[in-house]
């Protein structure tokens, strides 16, 4: 809905001041400049991005039209999630951790959070580094250190599609006097005639200039400002993942560990401390 109403704003704006003004739409209306303008853009975009990021292209409006994926009740449901696996520790030890990490897609703990077992990468995340719980790894330093250099290599990972889409916006303001740049030398061929004729034929090349800088600042930066603010919004829950985890390994009790994940969280979707103590207080250990 968002990104409906952020497009009907600019072509409202930017073209309803142009008819406002006396400007006559049939002139805006070229083809082939747009044709040399995106055609272009987009064949640079494929010189410069690898498969892996040519294939996240196809999301990027599903993204958009998304957005973040996680709500505050997605959040409620991690924390309660973390406070589960903390109190199964505490009650019966790490070891009882094994049934669960090991075969997550069948494990009845999980599938008590269902937002969380829908998502494989926050599921693999998990299980293993609670798998090296079990196994002896409970430095909580050394392993603050393993999941951050995880954690960068994701981020890297979407910031390769979020730098090609602004790449992308970059680049059409240049390509838009390239097709400009064409459109006159076209006029030049036709300097022969009328100046009504070569008066339309100059105000179409124009708009090939008008074309690049619309689509790049109107469209394409911020499509990726959008795509930065929403990955960087669903890092959190990684994070809260992570300060949840090294929280337990330093010794902390379960609602104490669940308190630092909570408070990883951005402010618009991070629960109160009154509604996870609600949430978590008929979660008992499996």
């Amino acid at each position: 809905m968002r990104l409906i109403i952020g497009i009907v704003v600019i072509f409202a704006s930017v073209i309803g001041g142009y008819i406002a003004m006396g400007g006559h739409l049939e002139v805006l209306i070229q083809p082939f400049e747009a044709l040399i303008i995106l055609g272009a853009a987009f064949g640079a975009y494929i010189i410069g991005n690898t498969g892996p990021v040519l294939k996240q292209t196809a999301s990027i409006f599903g993204i958009l039209f998304r957005g973040p994926r996680y709500d505050k009740a997605a959040y409620v449901e991690l924390l309660g999630l973390q406070f589960t696996l903390f109190k199964l520790v505490q009650a019966k030890g790490v070891l009882a951790l094994e049934p669960h990490i090991e075969d997550p897609a069948n494990s009845s703990l999980f599938q008590r959070f269902p937002t969380f077992a829908g998502n494989h990468d926050a599921v693999e995340f998990m299980c293993d580094y609670l798998r090296m719980v079990t196994l002896g790894s409970n430095v909580a330093h050394e392993m603050e250190s393993l999941m951050d250099e995880e954690l960068e290599t994701h981020h890297q990972e979407r910031e390769r599609l979020v730098s090609a889409v602004q790449a992308l916006a970059d680049g059409t303001p240049a390509l838009g006097i390239v097709a400009a740049v064409l459109g006159v030398i076209k006029t030049m061929g036709s300097i022969s005639e009328p100046p009504e004729v070569l008066g339309h034929m100059i105000g179409g090349a124009l708009v090939g200039t008008f074309l690049g800088v619309f689509v790049a600042y109107g469209f394409f930066g911020p499509m990726a400002q959008s795509l930065r603010n929403i990955f960087e919004a669903e890092s959190k829950y990684f994070l809260s993942m992570k300060v949840g985890l090294l929280a337990q390994m330093s010794g902390y009790a379960p609602a104490i560990a669940v308190e630092f994940a909570r408070k990883a969280l951005m402010s618009e979707v991070r629960p109160t401390f009154a509604e996870i103590d609600e949430a978590t207080a008929n979660l008992p250990a499996q």
